[in-house]
């Protein structure tokens, strides 16, 4: 038995109609190319699918079963053509986003919230990585996009870095440190002073670490915390200094009585940016939330 999605809409509009023409009317088909297709479809099931009669057609008892099961049928197929169209229009499936660590603490949460919620069949996964893993990550075409630093280079890649938000790098100290009247500070300037970091693997406490190494001396980790409002109690007991992005200090600050100094290197004068290769080899869904996310127009 081979019956096509036309057949059964054919079947349908006939059995509703309760005439042959009628029911090729319903269908757009001339009344002989629907009496053909109707022959074929009985020939097919092997059964008398309609009983004419002088005035129409009515179903027989294997024709009930047919239009039953055509109208699942064609139910379900609505169901799955809603369901891509969602996927089409970004609004169902699973997006992946690689994000740095500032940018999942500061930046996504108040600018991802609002698109997420239009979107309830909709899933991110968000994972955390370097800015220079992430770069190499969607460069190699293993990811679409992500977030990073503007201090990452991309140079011969073929990305496109677009700025989102600022992303400088600070440094905190209780209000009793011998550095905490202070403005700005060089990151060479306080290498030799001890510091509170965070957890092993953490993706910016492995870039201070980095340009620790580059600048000759690993830094002097008393203690290393798994959260900024952690490490930000630590620092508050002059433990140590701590190096945060400036909007995650400036949640801290008041709280713990932080003070806040700036760093002058360049690396630490970031900007998150938006990271992808080819706008017009993305996703609609990851379109729609890089545009939303303020790096492109919609209609790029």
């Amino acid at each position: 038995m081979r019956l096509d999605l036309a057949d059964l809409q054919l079947f349908l509009c006939i059995a509703d109609a309760g005439s042959i023409t009628a029911g090729a009317q319903r269908a757009n088909l001339a009344l002989a190319s629907a009496s053909e297709r109707l022959r074929k479809m009985e020939s097919s099931v092997g059964v008398t699918l309609l009983e004419r009669r002088p005035r129409g057609v009515t179903t027989t008892e294997a024709g009930e079963a047919l239009a039953h099961h055509a109208r699942l049928i064609l139910r379900q197929q609505d169901t799955l053509k809603g369901e891509l169209q969602d996927y089409a229009a970004g609004a169902r499936g699973t997006l992946h986003l690689y994000a740095n660590t500032a940018a999942l603490t500061v930046f996504l949460p108040n600018r991802l919230a609002p698109w997420l919620a239009e979107r309830p069949r909709l899933r991110i996964e968000l994972k955390e990585r370097t800015s220079v893993d992430i770069v190499r990550i969607v460069a190699s075409g293993l990811a679409e996009a992500g977030i990073v630093s503007s201090a990452v280079s991309a140079e011969g890649l073929h990305l496109h870095l677009q700025p989102v938000a600022r992303d400088h790098l600070v440094l905190v100290a209780a209000p009793h440190h011998a550095l905490a009247d202070r403005r700005s500070l060089a990151f060479a300037e306080v290498l030799g002073e001890a510091f509170v970091g965070l957890a092993q693997g953490s993706a910016l406490q492995d870039h201070i670490n980095e340009h620790a190494r580059v600048a000759g001396r690993p830094l002097d980790v008393r203690i290393r915390m798994n959260s900024f409002e952690a490490l930000c109690q630590m620092v508050a007991h002059g433990i140590g200094l701590g190096i945060l992005p400036l909007g995650i200090a400036q949640l801290h600050r008041r709280r713990h009585g932080l003070k806040v100094i700036a760093l002058d290197d360049a690396w630490a004068q970031r900007e998150l940016c938006l990271c992808f290769r080819d706008w017009s080899e993305l996703s609609m869904p990851m379109r729609s939330l890089l545009a939303h996310l303020g790096s492109v127009p919609a209609t790029r």
